[in-house]
């Protein structure tokens, strides 16, 4: 079985394109909160939790990964095949593991 990165267009496509969107409205919503003349510590409220926000999705992500590399090393280190189901019990395993262990730290910060 060979990988073919051309499957990989319509998968790299989407993303760019729910990205993009998701860009659009942000703004499209800021804009509309400027226009109403918001007080300044809502505006700062506001900063302060986009600021949060960004750095909680960074360790999010940051562990998500992690976890999922170490669980690729295991599949290497167990001599999995790429289609057997242990490698794909391990992989979404490790995501989950990641996303408890995000939970965890959030909430502890918080």
């Amino acid at each position: 079985m060979s990988f073919n990165f051309g499957d990989l267009i319509p998968m790299v496509l989407f993303i760019c394109i729910v990205l993009a969107i998701k860009v659009i409205v942000d703004a499209r919503v800021r804009r509309r909160i400027a226009e109403a003349n918001p007080s300044e510590e809502l505006v700062k409220t506001m900063l302060l939790a986009d600021e949060q926000s960004r750095r909680l999705s960074a360790l999010k992500w940051g562990l998500v990964l992690t976890v999922v590399g170490v669980a690729f090393g295991l599949i290497s280190a167990l001599r999995l095949e790429a289609d057997n189901p242990g490698s794909y019990g391990l992989l979404i395993g490790a995501a989950g593991v990641g996303m408890l262990a995000y939970h965890a730290l959030a909430n502890r910060k918080a």
